[in-house]
């Protein structure tokens, strides 16, 4: 008889050959059902929906409610393949309300001029480059950050790009997303092109000795926490005090479209996002722009008319 250890180890075979799932996906999978596990202790009524219930209320007690929401989907997962394979008569979540109200985090941007600056920044420091391995670092460092701002694609996406991905002809990038999801961006802006272009044409050895688009000093490819390392570093070259990540990259990219009256649709096509609802975040973000226009910029603020107050 196979104990819940066993379960999961078969279960996770089955994400990474069947489903297709990526290593980070697996590995939050591993750690919040080994969790679970670990909480029942050995126990065989791991499917005891009385148990599972108690779990859920640990849950919420000891985690923010999207670190809850994570877990609850991967044993939510977990229970609907063990269903599925018919090893459990019943899915003990069919009977669980999980629902609860998770607080909405605004996703944090960086301001137009921030951004401004801080490519200013980078080119400058191109241009100021004393070596010739320093200015093609900066190279590298000037297409990443482009084309970040330029996709909105995700880091680990960026990261994971080959060669063949890049179509510097047609001016087109091919993403793979959550899920193995693809999509195909164009890249328009012209700096944006030159930037890929001139870094395509200096690291071109390197990169078919590696694999990859985008790679590191050793040939390697370039990862998620070295381009963490980078914007920390251009953060303080360009005297910015906000902190900047990857993914506010991603955020400002749709935030600012959004501002331009790109339908949110189409947004959402270009972010990946399955559902539209999970791109509606940023709705909140262009209505609080709104209400600074309306009330700091409308043009009757500049206006001085008559009025009661003014009879003598």
């Amino acid at each position: 008889m196979h104990t819940i250890n066993d379960h999961i180890e078969i279960y996770l075979e089955y994400c990474r050959y069947r489903k297709r799932l990526d290593s980070k996906t697996l590995k939050a999978y591993r750690i919040d059902l080994l969790q679970y596990a670990a909480y029942i202790n050995t126990s065989p009524d791991f499917y005891s929906r009385n148990i599972l219930d108690s779990y859920l209320t640990l849950l919420h007690k000891q985690y923010k409610s999207k670190t809850v929401k994570r877990k609850i989907a991967s044993l939510k997962a977990f229970f609907h393949y063990l269903s599925y394979r018919e090893i459990l008569s019943e899915n003990p979540f069919d009977k669980l309300d999980i629902r609860f109200r998770e607080a909405k985090l605004l996703p944090k941007t960086i301001p137009f001029h921030s951004l401004q600056t801080f490519l200013s920044t980078l080119y400058a420091q191109k241009e100021l480059a004393p070596t010739e391995y320093q200015r093609h670092c900066c190279i590298r460092d000037i297409a990443v950050i482009e084309l970040l701002f330029a996709t909105g694609m995700r880091i680990s996406e960026l990261c994971s790009l080959k060669p063949q991905n890049i179509d510097l002809e047609n001016n087109t990038v091919r993403i793979y997303g959550k899920g193995a999801k693809e999509r195909i961006l164009q890249v328009g802006n012209p700096d944006v092109l030159a930037a890929l272009k001139l870094y395509d044409e200096t690291f071109r050895e390197d990169i078919e000795t590696c694999g990859y688009f985008f790679v590191n000093r050793l040939c390697h490819k370039l990862s998620d926490q070295s381009v963490r390392f980078m914007i920390n570093r251009y953060t303080q070259l360009a005297n910015l005090e906000q902190h900047i990540t990857p993914h506010m990259f991603r955020h400002s990219f749709a935030t600012l479209l959004l501002e331009q009256d790109v339908d949110i649709r189409y947004i959402q096509q270009m972010l990946g996002h399955s559902s539209i609802s999970t791109t509606e975040i940023y709705t909140h973000v262009s209505n609080g722009k709104q209400k600074d226009i309306l009330f700091h910029r409308h043009p009757r603020n500049f206006m001085e008319v008559g009025g009661e107050g003014n009879d003598e």
